[in-house]
C-alpha cells in the first residue's frame, strides 16, 4: 500500500495523473487491501477450525478402534505378564526373543538400560502400540489382544518422554484425563504437577490455547501439563517414561517426591534417566539388548557388581546421561 502511494504521489507531481485519478486508484487499492486482510483472517479461522476438527476425528477414530477388542476384564486390573514374547521392529532385527516377565499387581518396577536396550518398547507393547510376533502379554490372565484399547487407555496413565497435547485450551488438555472434571480438580492436579504457577501467569490462564501439539509452551511446561493430566486421571496402572526429562532440576526435585508417592498405590513401571529416582522401587529391571540381564532391588543389584552397579557408579548422582525412546 505504501509503495502505491509513493508511485501515485510521484505521478501526481509530474502531472501524469489528475487528483481525481489519484483518489480513484487509491480507493481501489484500499478496497483490495481490505478484502485481502479479510481473506487472511478467514484463512486463519479456517486453519484453526480444521485443526480442531482433525483432533476430533483422531479421538473418534481412536475410540472406534478401541472398541474392536471384546473384553474389558470387568474393570479388574491384575498382574501384567509377558509369556515368551518375541518382537522386532524389522523382520531381520529381533529386539525381544522369548521374553518372560511378571509384574505383580501394585508392584513398583524401575527399568534401566543403555540406549537401544528396549526400555520404552517394553511399555509400548503393554499399550498395544505395536503387535508382537510371538508369545502373549496378559493382564489379569487375559491376552491384551482380547482387551479393548478403550479399557487399556482408561486404566493406564502414561507420562511419555515426548508429551502430546491437543490444539485446545490448557483446561481441556488436562481435563482430558478425567471426564467431566471440574476446574477445581484441574487446578489441584496442576498444583501437584508444579504447573499452576506458570498457567496462572498466562494472560488467559486455563483458557489459553496451547497451539498445535502444544508448541506455544516450552518443553517443560508441556511435560508438566501431561503429568497433571495423568494425576487427574488416577489410573490403576502408571507408566512413566523419562517423565521429568524436560524439567529443570529445581522443578524436577519439587515434583519427584510427589510422583514417587503417587506411584506407590499403583502398578507402576518407571523408566528414569536418574537411577537415584528408582532407589525405593520394589524391583529394578536392567535391560541390555532386549534381555533382562539383572532383576532385583537397588541394594541387591549393587551387591551383584554387574551392569547396574557399573551404571550406578558412573556418576555420583546416579545419572545415566543417556536417554532413549527404544
Amino acid at each position: 500500500m505504501g509503495g502505491i502511494l509513493c508511485i501515485l504521489g510521484y505521478l501526481s507531481l509530474k502531472n501524469a495523473i489528475t487528483p481525481g485519478d489519484f483518489a480513484l486508484v487509491f480507493l481501489i487499492n484500499y478496497k483490495i487491501a481490505e478484502k485481502l486482510l479479510e481473506i487472511s483472517y478467514k484463512l486463519v479461522e479456517f486453519i484453526q477450525t480444521f485443526t480442531i476438527a482433525s483432533n476430533a476425528v483422531e479421538l473418534v477414530s481412536k475410540k472406534e478402534e478401541a472398541s474392536s477388542g471384546y473384553g474389558v476384564l470387568e474393570n479388574k486390573i491384575g498382574d501384567i505378564v509377558f509369556e515368551n514374547v518375541t518382537f522386532g521392529y524389522e523382520k531381520t532385527r529381533t529386539l525381544f526373543q522369548n521374553l518372560s516377565l511378571t509384574i505383580k499387581n501394585k508392584q513398583n518396577i524401575g527399568i534401566v538400560g543403555y540406549s537401544g536396550s528396549g526400555k520404552s518398547t517394553l511399555t509400548n507393547l503393554i499399550l498395544r502400540l505395536y503387535g508382537i510376533q510371538n508369545g502373549k502379554i496378559l493382564i489379569n490372565g487375559n491376552d491384551i489382544n482380547d482387551i479393548s484399547k478403550e479399557f487399556l487407555y482408561q486404566n493406564i496413565g502414561l507420562i511419555p518422554q515426548e508429551p502430546t497435547l491437543f490444539n485446545r485450551t490448557i483446561f481441556e488438555n488436562i481435563s482430558y484425563g478425567l471426564k467431566d472434571a471440574s476446574l477445581a480438580q484441574v487446578i489441584e492436579a496442576a498444583k501437584q504437577a508444579e504447573a499452576h504457577t506458570f498457567i496462572s501467569n498466562l494472560p488467559n490462564g486455563y483458557n489459553t490455547l496451547v497451539g498445535e501439539r502444544g508448541m506455544k509452551l516450552s518443553g517443560g511446561q508441556r511435560q508438566r501439563m501431561v503429568i497433571a493430566r495423568t494425576i487427574l486421571k488416577n489410573a490403576p496402572i502408571l507408566v512413566m517414561d523419562e517423565a521429568t526429562s524436560s524439567l529443570d532440576s529445581i522443578t524436577e526435585n519439587a515434583i519427584r517426591d510427589f510422583l514417587v508417592n503417587f506411584a506407590k498405590a499403583k502398578t507402576s513401571i518407571i523408566i528414569a534417566h536418574r537411577i537415584s529416582t528408582l532407589l525405593n522401587m520394589d524391583r529394578i529391571l536392567v535391560l541390555d539388548n532386549g534381555k533382562i540381564v539383572e532383576d532385583g532391588t537397588h541394594s541387591e543389584l549393587v551387591a551383584q557388581n554387574g551392569l547396574y552397579a557399573k551404571m550406578w557408579s558412573a556418576n555420583s548422582n546416579g545419572f545415566l546421561g543417556i536417554n532413549s525412546n527404544i
